[in-house]
């Protein structure tokens, strides 16, 4: 409703203007790609860029970018990377396209290449950190942020070489690193989640950033440490690595299914705490205040147990023997090292992600959190498909998320993936999130043909709205057209309002 319709229902005394009712949310394929008719061994579809300018979405699926016709979905061209490593990400602001290459040896530093949008010619070479994994420009296209991951060179093998996670700021005037922020002495960075026998400046590694629309601060995933860094783009350096703590499974509303080997998907509640270990994120803001939103995924370094191979204390679980059982608890994936006593007995079971997506202040702080949401709705909209196999292991691994603005509201959108394996499909949840503390379940996309969606992209043309997903599982980039429906009733309040415009002019 505009501000003139909602100030004549005030000034005409007839209601204290209650929000309006969510609109519903309408969804179309428009097409899709399968990156096997590329025809190059190897190629996957993992993250997707849009260009404005070309009208093109670029694709970034390790041996290079498949860059395809937005509106039509037909391969324009294949961009080859493999002289330089493994392709990562892709981001495009103001023309100029910039994709995240991993080195051959990923403990070594990777590159930032850039590209002319139109021409597709490539342009600087940058060397960053370890293993870029993640690129992004910040709103106004003035800086580009790579998340230099840093993981160790064997991941069974902690004692194997582990080089220093960070973010490489970028400045796009002369093309140049301008800062390396590190973790070394930021404040909370060795209070986290680390690996056992690592120290912070080496164990914590960026996985993805979230630029507040100002541009002033970047959020930063660290996933396995379950925690964000919090960086200052005026001083190029982390203020903060904050702890996301821990999801209560016991709580209602907070229930799981944590076990694969029960023949159903039984959301209930279990005495578990799930780190929330954010995969992507993305930001944006309410009445002047900055919000960030993630998918809490969930992820290990191959450390993980099944509860019914731990010790498990007997004050904080007398129960134990039955809930070791594989019905229950027994097959469940948890941490080793989290939770454990002096005795060397478990006292409280952390498992991997949330299984939900939450909604956090600036401050990191938790505003909104999805709850059991995703297992149930799946396990009922799909009660015979959905995979139960991953019940004991992450559920449905929320993992890829985009916003989009339409219509004055904010839509999210969370891919699973984990689903619908048995039948290729893919699944994307949307919700309403422009009220950060009460967002609101509008509905599914459900994609036959898609599988394991990695990477979410939205952006607007000629009046219309769209959601680029690319599925690593399926190698697939599928676009589909958003609309929002308004609710009957918030309809009939709008013509309601506009009949007592009238009526009030008329008296004037």
């Amino acid at each position: 409703m505009t501000s003139m319709l909602r100030g004549a229902l005030l000034c005409a005394g007839l209601v204290s203007m209650p929000a309006l009712a969510v609109p519903a949310v309408q969804w179309e394929s428009v097409w899709r790609y399968e990156h096997a008719d590329t025809g190059v061994a190897g190629q996957k579809a993992e993250i997707p860029a849009y260009d404005q300018a070309t009208d093109t979405l670029w694709v970034a699926g390790v041996k290079g970018i498949d860059v395809l016709n937005a509106s039509t979905g037909t391969l324009v061209r294949h961009i080859d990377l493999s002289d330089l490593g493994d392709v990562n990400s892709v981001a495009i602001r103001n023309g100029v396209a910039a994709v995240a290459v991993a080195a051959p040896d990923h403990t070594q530093p990777g590159a930032v290449q850039l590209f002319d949008s139109t021409s597709y010619a490539r342009t600087d070479l940058i060397r960053v950190g370890a293993l870029p994994d993640m690129v992004t420009f910040t709103p106004d296209g003035s800086r580009l942020l790579v998340a230099n991951e840093g993981e160790r060179a064997v991941m069974t093998d902690p004692t194997s070489f582990d080089p220093a996670g960070s973010v490489s700021i970028i400045d796009m005037a002369s093309r140049t690193v301008v800062a390396t922020a590190g973790f070394a002495g930021v404040t909370g960075a060795d209070s986290v989640r680390l690996f056992p026998g690592k120290t912070a400046d080496v164990d914590l590694e960026p996985e993805y950033i979230a630029v507040s629309p100002d541009g002033t601060k970047a959020f930063v995933s660290l996933q396995e440490a379950n925690a964000v860094g919090i960086l200052d783009l005026a001083t190029n350096r982390f203020t903060e690595v904050k702890s996301l703590g821990a999801k209560d499974y016991s709580l209602p509303g907070n229930g799981i299914d944590p076990s694969d080997k029960d023949g159903v998907v039984a959301v209930r509640n279990v005495p578990v705490l799930g780190m929330y270990m954010p995969d992507s994120m993305a930001a944006y803001s309410v009445a002047g205040q900055t919000y960030f939103v993630t998918a809490n995924e969930g992820d290990t370094r191959d450390e993980d147990v099944r509860v019914k191979d731990l010790i498990l204390d007997p004050t904080a679980f007398p129960d134990a023997a039955e809930l070791k059982k594989d019905k229950n608890l027994g097959r469940l994936t948890v941490s080793p090292f989290d939770g454990v006593n002096a005795d060397g007995k478990h006292e409280a079971l952390y498992s991997y992600g949330a299984r939900s997506f939450s909604i956090r202040d600036e401050n990191g702080d938790l505003v909104f959190d999805s709850g059991d949401d995703f297992e149930r709705i799946l396990g009922d909209r799909f009660p015979d498909i959905f995979d139960d196999g991953r019940s004991d292991n992450k559920g449905p691994e929320p993992e890829g998320i985009a916003l989009l603005e339409i219509g004055g509201r904010t839509l999210a959108f969370i891919g699973f993936e984990r689903t619908l394996e048995k039948l290729a499909t893919a699944v994307i949840a949307i919700y309403d999130i422009t009220d950060p503390r009460q967002a609101q379940f509008l509905d599914l996309i459900v994609s036959p043909g898609d599988l394991a969606p990695e990477g979410l992209v939205t952006f607007s043309r000629g009046g219309q709205s769209f959601l680029a997903v690319a599925s690593e599982g399926s190698d697939t980039t599928s676009l589909f057209r958003i609309n929002l429906v308004p609710e009957p009733g918030s309809m009939a309040l709008a013509l309601t309002a506009i009949g007592l415009l009238g009526v009030m002019r008329r008296k004037g």
